[in-house]
């Protein structure tokens, strides 16, 4: 584990810097599979029907344009990430890369962070699974079951958890199946929105450029806001293609193209399909309309038997398959974070270890698998308005790791920035804008979620997603501390690790 491997150097005149190699199956995907990842890790076919109705009751017709709003500082977090894996290509990412630029404890806690994110997202992603898989049965009622859909949610964790352990390449054969049946079902759907729009659909609505109109949209910005909140949601999962950095062809530049491809492919998707099925469903408040709040958790199920009639299960399906594969690809960013933080002494060595056989990091994929169950378990009987409360303040894990990655961009290179108006703006400016648009959304997220009327619970006067959110981030900071006096971790905080590796580099 001590060895070090040298990458090619990074774009702009950074030179390459050496990353402890951790025994990964190096080079086993290529940019392909690298996109696939990123589009996969996202659910796009969930993330749609789960939001779309949502953005649209805020935003109403203005919707695509809110989409395109989104996106914008996802794609300057996006050059961040290509930019500093350039540099550093280490499966740990914003641990890393924060740790470099900021030091140990902004590095321990962007590691948890992204541990987090990918924790609670299980727990939604498992009970949409069980759900989903049991509407496929019979009359559907079975999905009303919690005890059979919580136990049909842990194991198909448990099944993913196998696969992710077994090798990247198992994994890679599964993703690509589930990719294939989601988008293939969703092509379906979308290509009978079609004929029925061009066959005159009797209750749809023409395409009005006005949808587009900025002045329209941003006279009411909390609006803007609360839509643009939705949609980073739905475009996170993309950098899972940089966790896997280590195990792709060319680290240092691969991961980074397929993870600013995969960015602008989704926003590709999401905003087509907007525009079809608003089109052909309109944003009012009957019927299949996406204004109707008893469409607002699925609007695919709402409308897949008026657009597909007795093929309406495909839909289901599509959004089967699209939770599942998220499934799949969430476990793996977790485990080589905390693989990453294990090898380079923030967490016990154990977790820096990786099965010889299956190159895989088999302790630290247990473990985050183990902890989303558990998870998913104790929320679901506990309280499932609490588990929804604390899976909407993923909002806020993501725009806190997303804008420390930004950050840590700006400052590891602006020693770098005057070299080329490329430097200037992919590193710089850009990753800088992102970063501080996901922390005005980091803070606006929470005022929000404060409010009690936020949500579906509320403790103490005050929203449960806020206080789900709050201590859960907090925890981290706990448990940070916790290592920085643990005889196996303080070695990190304190410049004294466990093995030799390389000195930090510092750009050219």
């Amino acid at each position: 584990m001590s060895t070090d491997i040298t990458t090619a150097g990074g774009p702009g005149g950074a030179s390459g810097a050496p990353v402890p190699a951790k025994g990964l199956r190096a080079g086993i995907l290529d940019l392909g599979d690298s996109v696939m990842l990123g589009l996969a890790s996202t659910a796009p076919v969930y993330s749609l029907a789960a939001t779309l109705g949502l953005i649209v009751a805020v935003n109403g017709n203005y919707t695509p344009l809110i989409l395109l709003v989104g996106f914008i500082p996802v794609l300057f977090i996006a050059y961040a990430f290509r930019e500093l894996n350039s540099a550093i290509p280490d499966c740990g990412t914003t641990f890393t890369w924060s740790r470099r630029a900021f030091g140990p404890w902004a590095g321990w806690l962007g590691g948890w962070g992204v541990a987090l994110a990918g924790i609670v997202v299980l727990a939604n992603l498992a009970q949409v699974a069980g759900q989903y898989l049991w509407l496929l049965i019979g009359d559907g009622s079975l999905a009303e079951d919690k005890l059979l859909v919580t136990a049909t949610g842990v194991l198909f964790i448990a099944v993913m958890i196998w696969v992710n352990y077994r090798g990247i390449r198992l994994g890679e054969h599964v993703q690509r199946v589930l990719t294939y049946v989601q988008y293939i079902s969703l092509g379906i759907f979308a290509l009978a929105i079609v004929v029925r729009i061009v066959g005159g659909a009797p209750e749809g609505q023409a395409f009005d450029f006005e949808w587009f109109n900025p002045v329209g949209a941003f006279a009411d910005p909390g609006a803007v806001m609360h839509g643009a909140l939705l949609a980073l949601f739905i475009y996170w999962g993309w950098d899972t293609c940089l966790a896997v950095n280590e195990e792709t062809e060319n680290p240092a530049t691969t991961p980074g193209r397929g993870a600013v491809i995969s960015a602008f492919v989704l926003v590709a998707i999401y905003v087509s399909v907007a525009l079809l099925v608003m089109m052909y469903a309109t944003v009012g408040p009957e019927g299949i309309g996406l204004g109707n709040e008893a469409n607002q958790d699925d609007v695919f199920v709402a409308m897949k038997d008026v657009v597909l009639g007795p093929w309406g299960w495909l839909i289901v399906v599509a959004v089967l398959a699209s939770v599942l594969s998220s499934t799949q690809t969430t476990i793996l960013p977790t485990a080589r974070g905390t693989l990453s933080m294990g090898v380079h002494g923030a967490l016990p060595a154990k977790f820096g270890e990786v099965h010889p056989r299956n190159q895989t990091p088999g302790f630290s994929t247990q473990v985050m698998g183990a902890a989303a169950i558990a998870y998913y378990v104790a929320m679901s009987f506990l309280s499932e308005n609490l588990l929804a409360d604390s899976i909407s303040a993923i909002s806020l894990f993501i725009a806190f790791y997303y804008a420390l990655t930004g950050f840590a961009c700006f400052w590891y290179f602006r020693g770098t920035l005057r070299a080329s108006v490329r430097n200037l703006w992919f590193r710089g400016i850009l990753p800088l804008t992102g970063a501080l648009l996901l922390t005005a959304a980091f803070f606006i997220s929470a005022v929000q979620m404060w409010d009690p009327a936020y949500g579906d619970t509320q403790i103490f006067g005050v929203g449960g997603a806020f206080i789900s959110g709050v201590v859960l981030l907090a925890l981290g900071v706990v448990l940070a501390a916790v290592c920085r006096f643990a005889p196996a971790t303080r070695g990190y905080f304190t410049g004294q690790p466990r093995t030799a590796h390389s000195p930090t580099p510092s750009p050219k």
